[in-house]
């Protein structure tokens, strides 16, 4: 219950979006008609669920609503068919069976990827497991300053190198002291790149390949941060970095501080990448791995 409770705090300001939006077109004692199925659908995209997305939600209420007698019983079939979309593709984040699970974490500046990079480490250390860090953003010195910060505060090992150093050696350097020192998990920081910058959407490539090279099959999961405040343009940046950087999994920061998370939704369906982990405010405990019908319930209820 108070794993509940945080998911529904966190999304208090999504939760109230949704309810203005669908209060009105999901009226005790409406039926469900296309009147109310084009005004449901204009309520969605107005959460920020995304035009596509909402449309393929109101297609699944009108197929449903013979079953549907009454406009209130709309609002549990959405919650089910969006915990179900959520749901799709696994939540759990990958393991390696052979030694370190490798995850790299990408994002553009200001996503908050550092911070939850920090939160990731916290929340993997709790579990029992072995981390060593990589500060391969080595574009900026206050990136490296920054990881070396949250190492600290977790007591975790960092391997880190000079301010323009290849940052494709210092993910290699990672990888080979995570063997090394039996970690569990190496996770490796990159530039916070802008997704307009081929350079360095190529720099993130060659990490890539240099990972694979130092741990068999690495990176095991490559994990995109999304800045939830951002909405809709988070979708474009979700699709512009799962063609370089292979995404398999998605880290929503700063939840709590939004009214778009309704935006995770369209994400999912867009790129069709599975969330994995939600930011839900400041503190470095303030991580959650991502529950698909705990969501949706604190969205619906």
């Amino acid at each position: 219950m108070g794993f509940f409770r945080k998911i529904k705090d966190g999304l208090a300001k999504t939760r109230k979006r949704f309810a203005t939006g669908l209060k009105a077109v999901l009226s005790l004692g409406r039926k469900v008609d296309e009147s109310l199925l084009e005004e449901l659908e204009d309520a969605l995209i107005e959460a920020d669920v995304g035009p596509g997305t909402s449309s393929e939600l109101v297609e699944a209420v009108r197929q449903a609503k013979e079953k549907l007698p009454a406009a209130e019983d709309v609002r549990a079939f959405l919650q089910k068919e969006v915990a179900e979309r959520l749901r799709s593709g696994g939540t759990e984040l990958a393991r390696n069976a052979d030694g370190p699970t490798v995850v790299l974490v990408c994002g553009v500046n200001g996503s908050g990827k550092t911070t939850s990079i920090g939160k990731l480490t916290k929340y993997l250390s709790s579990q029992g497991h072995k981390v060593v860090l990589g500060a391969a953003d080595t574009f900026r010195a206050a990136a490296v300053e920054q990881l070396t910060i949250w190492s600290e505060r977790n007591g975790v090992d960092i391997i880190k190198q000079s301010t323009g150093a290849d940052p494709a050696a210092v993910a290699f350097d990672a990888c080979q002291a995570g063997r090394a020192r039996g970690a569990d998990y190496v996770i490796l920081d990159t530039a916070g790149r802008l997704h307009t910058q081929e350079n360095l959407m190529a720099e993130l490539g060659k990490i890539r390949r240099v990972a694979g090279k130092a741990i068999p099959g690495a990176p095991h999961e490559v994990l995109l941060v999304l800045d939830a405040t951002t909405g809709q343009n988070a979708v474009r940046q979700a699709e512009l970095f799962n063609k370089t950087a292979e995404v398999t999994g998605l880290f929503v920061s700063k939840l709590d501080g939004t009214a778009k998370g309704g935006a995770v939704i369209a994400i999912r369906d867009t790129v069709g990448v599975p969330v994995k982990f939600i930011g839900l405010g400041e503190q470095i405990d303030d991580v959650e791995p991502f529950d698909p019908d705990a969501f949706a319930a604190a969205l619906f209820e």
